[in-house]
């Protein structure tokens, strides 16, 4: 994995705005429509061609495919593994419970809407295995045109199929995990061995408090936080820490997030997991503030930070010098070189949302170039 050797190097978390015509073709197949399986494959890597482009011209150093061969960033799995066949999952945000009518405004989303979360019912499998390897394929195609530092792909961590996918055929939710852990390596390493880092998408590991595990005392959260991050670094085990990278989110939703587990009460479980780079948000208005955690908590040897720089649920354009107090706060505590800049979260989490729009998106990480370079000339001098 590349580092802030000589500036700060700048990244995104995962998913970006797909071509309107791709979202068509993806709800369709979503929805059990007939769709063109060559049509779509064609489509789906010229759309990744693109997007990297898109990147490259926006000033990120670290690109990845926007996920665009995934309907989400969690449910995707549904169609690359066997075993999921039961009955779809509810979910009940504890944060939203409160607020009934803004409930019904995230959960309408015509993305949120669409996605399909059936539970676990039979052993679990690997059902396509080509699945990965043409992302791969895809995106070394697109990054062989651009000039940029490196490529990063994202998969679903254990923890968040389990979220996601209810467990219906396992003894125990500790078997569930290493089940999913077990088939998932298969994804993982295909990633890895094509020389791309990593990144292994964790909400489960924040957002799991106030949805999956609501009901839990905080000790028995964070006991199941520890089984979750042991079936990852099982699952992880084949991979060098310094090719890995994991996202820590509390749910990319526009709600109140007054029930969002602090940091605090997380961050040393977190650290615990292999990958050497953590991507966080910090820059919403909940999180904001946690950069103070490391005026205390130091940064263990190897480990690297990616701080959300940019808001990931709003169509402000975070300006650049902003950006760069930012950037700024987190390489005082825990070093220049130990920080990349990135988002908050992913901007097409799920396949039609459109929380801001597409070509805000692009102006955002342009903003997040342009911030990395004024942090640049203050700590590279």
């Amino acid at each position: 994995m590349k580092r802030s050797a000589e500036r700060f190097l700048t990244t995104h978390t995962g998913s970006l705005p797909r071509p309107p015509d791709l979202i068509r073709t993806m709800y369709a197949k979503e929805e059990g429509v007939p769709v063109d399986p060559a049509a779509l494959a064609r489509r789906i890597r010229s759309a990744v061609e693109e997007v990297v482009r898109k990147q490259a011209e926006a000033g990120i150093d670290i690109v990845n495919d926007g996920e665009m061969s995934k309907p989400s960033y969690a449910t995707y799995v549904k169609d690359r593994l066997k075993g999921f066949g039961g009955a779809g999952s509810t979910f009940v945000y504890q944060d939203l419970a409160e607020f009934p009518n803004l409930a019904k405004k995230v959960f309408g989303d015509p993305g949120r809407s669409r996605r399909k979360t059936p539970a676990c019912n039979a052993a679990i499998g690997v059902s396509d295995p080509g699945a990965a390897v043409t992302d791969v394929s895809n995106l070394r195609a697109a990054f062989e045109k651009i000039a940029a530092k490196e490529m990063f792909m994202s998969a679903a961590s254990p923890g968040v199929i389990g979220l996601f996918f209810r467990n219906e055929h396992y003894p125990s939710q500790e078997a569930y995990l290493l089940a999913i852990a077990e088939a998932m390596r298969h994804e993982y390493e295909a990633i890895a061995r094509a020389g791309i880092v990593l990144q292994v998408d964790c909400p489960d590991l924040a957002m799991g408090r106030h949805i999956q595990y609501a009901e839990l005392s905080l000790a028995e959260f964070r006991k199941r936080a520890r089984l979750h991050v042991e079936a990852l670094n099982h699952a992880l085990a084949n991979i060098p820490a310094e090719q890995l990278r994991l996202h820590l989110c509390w749910g990319n939703y526009e709600g109140p997030h007054h029930h969002d587990v602090p940091l605090e009460h997380i961050l040393d479980i977190v650290l615990l997991a292999r990958p050497s780079a953590i991507s966080l948000e910090a820059a919403n208005p909940r999180h904001a503030h946690e950069w103070k955690l490391f005026e205390t908590v130091k940064l263990p040897e190897g480990k690297v930070l990616i701080p959300g720089v940019l808001e990931s649920k709003t169509n402000f354009i975070e300006h650049p010098e902003l950006i760069a107090q930012r950037i700024g706060r987190y390489a005082n505590l825990v070093g220049r070189e130990n920080v990349i800049a990135g988002s908050d979260c992913g901007y097409g989490t799920w396949v039609g949302q459109a929380a801001v729009d597409p070509d805000v998106v692009w102006a955002k990480l342009a903003a997040l170039s342009e911030g990395a370079q004024i942090a640049s000339a203050s700590f590279w001098k």
